[in-house]
C-alpha cells in the first residue's frame, strides 16, 4: 500500500505482557493479521485485502489479463505455502543470522521460489515479478525478500538482482528503518530466532 501510494493508518499491536487479547480481537476478529478497517467494514486475510483495494485502485493487479492471473497464482502460493521458510526464518528484519544447520525442506522451498522468480521476471520482461510496474504479487513477496536478507540466503542473480531492487524501494528502505529503532522485544520471537540459527549482528535500537 505504501508503494502504491495508498493512503493508510496502521496500529501496531506488541503480544507482550501488556498485549490486550480484549483489544485486538476487537481490532482483527479472526485472530490474526493484517486486517484493513474501511468504510465501516473489515476485511481480514492478505489476499482478501489485496482483492477490494485492485476493486478501488487500479493498478494493485497487472493491467494485462495473463500477467495478472499469474500474479494471482504466484500470490496465492506464498499465501498457501512455504511452511518451512516462515517456520524456520521466522521473520525478523534487524537482524542477521545463519541457521545451525542446513534443511532439505528450506532447501526445496527456496529452489521453488526462484523458480517462480525466474519464470514471473523472464515471462514478463521484469524489472518486476509481473512486469514493468510493482503489483501485489511483489507485495506478497516482500517479506521473503527480507527474510533471504536476514538469513543470508541466496538465490541466482537474476533473482538476487530482483531482491535488490526490492530493498531498494523507498517503502522497504523505511520498513527495514522503522525495525532497527524498534526497541521492543517478545522473549518467544526472540526464542523462536535463536532456536534455528545464530544472531551475528543486531541492527536494532537497545531495549
Amino acid at each position: 500500500m505504501s508503494h502504491l501510494g495508498i493512503d493508510f493508518d496502521a496500529r501496531w499491536f506488541n503480544f507482550g505482557p501488556s498485549f490486550s487479547t480484549l483489544a485486538f480481537h476487537e481490532m482483527a476478529p479472526a485472530g490474526q493479521v493484517p486486517v484493513l478497517h474501511t468504510n465501516g467494514q473489515i476485511i481480514w486475510d492478505s489476499l482478501a485485502i489485496a482483492e477490494y483495494l485492485a476493486e478501488q485502485h487500479p493498478g494493485v493487479w497487472p493491467i494485462d489479463p495473463i500477467a495478472r492471473a499469474w500474479a494471482r497464482s504466484a500470490s496465492a502460493e506464498m499465501h498457501a505455502n512455504f511452511s518451512s521458510l516462515r517456520n524456520l526464518c521466522p521473520f525478523a528484519v534487524a537482524l542477521r543470522a545463519h541457521h545451525h544447520q542446513q534443511d532439505m525442506r528450506l532447501q526445496g522451498e527456496l529452489e521453488r521460489l526462484q523458480t517462480i522468480w525466474q519464470e514471473g521476471l523472464s515471462r514478463f520482461g521484469g524489472p518486476f515479478l509481473a512486469g514493468e510496474r510493482f503489483s501485489a504479487v511483489d507485495a506478497f513477496y516482500a517479506p521473503v525478500v527480507f527474510r533471504l536478507q536476514t538469513y543470508g540466503l541466496k538465490l541466482d542473480e537474476t533473482c538476487q538482482d530482483y531482491m535488490n531492487r526490492i530493498l531498494e524501494l523507498p517503502a522497504m528502505q523505511r520498513w527495514h528503518q522503522m525495525a532497527c529503532q524498534d526497541t521492543w522485544r517478545d522473549p518467544d520471537h526472540e526464542a523462536e530466532i535463536v532456536r534455528v540459527a545464530d544472531i551475528h549482528l543486531d541492527l536494532r535500537q537497545p531495549a
